[in-house]
């Protein structure tokens, strides 16, 4: 027998300059976001906005940031969680992360530079600014599509002034073995649209629906794009959440970037009228996003099979996700 064909995610280019809504152009890509988010919850986008000279300054001010004194990282803190410093877990030794709220706006990154550089580190805080910036734009061009697959184009505004930006970024160290170790649990993203990047040390697995995992390999220019539980429930299921994992083995350091959109403090999440139906009833109860992240990583949170349908899932319901 002939060994099975590695599975793989969609590409997906976003570099043509003439996509713009109402092209042919948009309207393909359009579709194929539709169907890989229907069918995967994710995909690779190929996207030339973010200039080179961001792509390779990247990963080095990442490296130069964790670099810092671990009592420095710690001042990286947040009242939301997963927002500021994590990591010393002995569950995931292997990894550590830091936030960057609003990462888009330069002030906002400046006063995290500050704290952890009093002298300050202008290169840094520009390259996390721009490269966030330019990043934004895809995220906004994908929900855009999603939104008008959907034919709800009329919430469009609403939708994308409900979210800022947080900026993980992360570092996974080599175990130092060939044997693969746990990098990062298996868990689905808790925010709107997930897009990471990373550095040239694969790790990241996704789950299909039917249970298998599919090692990610994207091209060094490319971006991995993938909705979390709050687009999920916002869609009324209409898209997938896909868990996702990172796995580990030989000596190298991964470090990647991941730019979520994050529903706003106080904005309720509830899904449009026009995705519940007869064949498709109402799932979720209406929620705030902040609210939920304090159940989730509570411990009944963390043991339930499914925090978002234990937190507000609408009974009676079969919850495939």
């Amino acid at each position: 027998m002939g060994s099975e064909t590695p599975l793989k995610l969609p590409v997906l280019d976003f570099s043509n300059q003439s996509l713009t809504p109402g092209t042919t152009e948009w309207n393909t890509v359009r579709a194929q976001v539709h169907n890989a988010l229907e069918e995967y919850g994710c995909f690779e986008a190929l996207f030339n906005k973010v200039p080179s000279h961001i792509r390779k300054s990247i990963f080095p001010s990442i490296e130069e940031l964790f670099d810092l004194p671990l009592q420095t990282k710690l001042q990286n803190v947040s009242k939301k969680p997963f927002h500021g410093y994590v990591g010393q877990y002995p569950m995931v030794p292997l990894y550590e992360s830091m936030g960057v709220d609003d990462a888009n706006v330069y002030e906002q990154v400046q006063s995290l530079t500050n704290t952890l550089w009093p002298q300050g580190n202008p290169s840094f805080c520009k390259t996390i600014q721009s490269f966030s910036e330019q990043v934004s734009e895809l995220d906004q061009i994908i929900r855009r599509m999603i939104l008008e697959s959907l034919g709800l184009e009329k919430y469009l505004e609403e939708h994308l002034e409900s979210t800022n930006y947080l900026l993980r970024v992360m570092k996974y160290k080599g175990p130092r073995t060939n044997e693969t170790k746990l990098g990062l649990n298996a868990h689905t993203d808790k925010n709107i649209v997930t897009i990471l990047y990373q550095n040239q040390v694969d790790g990241l697995e996704v789950q299909n629906k039917d249970g298998k995992w599919i090692n990610v390999k994207p091209s060094p220019d490319s971006f991995i794009a993938m909705i979390g539980d709050s687009l999920y429930a916002w869609t009324n299921g209409r898209l997938h959440s896909p868990y996702h994992r990172v796995m580990m083995s030989g000596n190298e350091v991964r470090y990647s970037t991941g730019l979520f959109s994050i529903p706003k403090e106080g904005y309720i999440i509830k899904a449009p009228e026009e995705v519940v139906d007869e064949e498709h009833p109402l799932l979720f109860k209406p929620f705030d996003h902040v609210q939920f992240l304090g159940f989730y990583y509570s411990e009944a949170g963390q043991r339930a099979h499914s925090a978002l349908k234990t937190y507000c899932g609408v009974q009676d319901f079969a919850f495939s996700n």
